[in-house]
C-alpha cells in the first residue's frame, strides 16, 4: 500500500525544511502519517488481514520513535506537527 507518487510529492513540498528536503523527521511523520491512514481504511474491510497489521503496528512504531526525537530536537515544530495531522500526544 504505497502512496501515489503526486500525493507523495505534494506532502514532501508542505513539509520540507528546505528546497532539497526530503528525509527530515517531519518528513517522514507526515509520510508514516498517511500510510497508517491508508492502512486502517484497508483493515475496515479486511478485518482478518493480520500480516498487514504487524506492518501497521511497526509504522505505528517507527512514527512513534520519529515524533519522540522531533520532540527533542525541536519542540516548537512538533507541537505544530501535531496539530496539522490531528494526531494525539
Amino acid at each position: 500500500m504505497s502512496l501515489i507518487k503526486d500525493a507523495k510529492d505534494k506532502l514532501i513540498h508542505d513539509y520540507k525544511a528546505h528546497e532539497r528536503d526530503t528525509g527530515s523527521a517531519s518528513v517522514q511523520i507526515v509520510l508514516l502519517t498517511e500510510r497508517i491512514n491508508s492502512l486502517t481504511g484497508h483493515f475496515k474491510v479486511h478485518k482478518k488481514d493480520h500480516h498487514s497489521r504487524q506492518g501497521l503496528l511497526r509504522l505505528v512504531n517507527q512514527r512513534r520513535k520519529l515524533l519522540e526525537y522531533l520532540k527533542k530536537s525541536n519542540k516548537e515544530q512538533y507541537e505544530t506537527l501535531l496539530k496539522n495531522l490531528k494526531l494525539r500526544k
